[in-house]
């Protein structure tokens, strides 16, 4: 384990999967680290889990809602006074049903917590990150491989993760001014509750129900705390990390 130190990271959508896995990463890198997530108990249970309670610190918080991202940022202010590192990882998917049979309801809760959710907390962290001495800090978007290639049956979480590549090119470009660089990691495959479907079959393009390579998902937690250590004069503009074997590159 690395000493601990000064810097401070946001991971939201922290109570599972990815954004667990970051962040428990990240505070075994020596970070002090905000979990960000709907719901209060996997987020202490998360941080139980760490052996680190004491850099540790819940602050459950919808996304969506401006409200909520404006205390999560305001909580950060008043503990540690600073942030140096968002992981902008919350996210949720659709039924995996015919586009012609989504519910409006079910595409506006995607756009959300995946668009606008993601855009309230690079907003606040900009806010914050130009205004601290230090100035500056890092912004890490979760992207997935849906960012570059649809699912069958997943136009609004596709839909939403192509956007987030336009909010990552746009604030990597508004930050420079502020020493503020912001990246994206695309995802495929890591075995998470959420991707445990994909070791018994899912649906392929082809109509097919296939079983799909999967990877670690220490793996990911592993590339995001690299992103994180470098200096704030270089920036990892964007990387894909998947199961080597998954259907992605080529044909299947």
């Amino acid at each position: 384990m690395t000493s601990p130190h000064n810097r401070i990271a946001l991971v939201t959508g922290a109570g599972t999967g990815v954004g667990k896995a970051a962040a428990l990463a990240l505070l075994a890198d020596g970070y002090r680290v905000v979990f960000a997530g709907r719901r209060p108990e996997p987020l202490a249970q998360a941080i139980a889990e760490s052996g680190h309670a004491d850099r540790a610190l819940a602050v459950p918080t919808d996304v969506s809602d401006p409200a909520a991202v404006k205390a999560l940022f305001d909580r950060i202010r008043a503990t540690w006074g600073r942030l140096d590192l968002l992981f902008n990882n919350a996210g949720i998917g659709a039924p995996a049903v015919p586009l012609e049979d989504l519910s409006v309801e079910h595409w506006k809760k995607v756009v959300d917590i995946n668009l606008t959710g993601m855009f309230l907390c690079i907003q606040q962290a900009f806010a914050l990150m130009k205004s601290q001495a230090p100035r500056g800090g890092r912004i890490i978007n979760n992207g997935s491989i849906s960012a570059h290639a649809p699912r069958p049956n997943s136009i609004a979480y596709t839909s939403t993760k192509h956007a987030v590549t336009g909010l990552t090119k746009s604030a990597s470009l508004d930050g420079r001014k502020y020493d503020i660089a912001c990246g994206q990691i695309d995802i495929g495959n890591a075995l998470t509750d959420m991707a445990y479907r994909m070791t018994q079959g899912v649906p392929q393009a082809n109509g097919e129900i296939a079983v799909e390579a999967v990877m670690d998902v220490g793996i990911v937690a592993n590339a995001i705390v690299h992103m994180a250590s470098l200096p704030l004069d270089a920036n990892v503009q964007f990387m894909t990390v998947m199961a080597t074997k998954m259907p992605f590159v080529g044909r299947g």
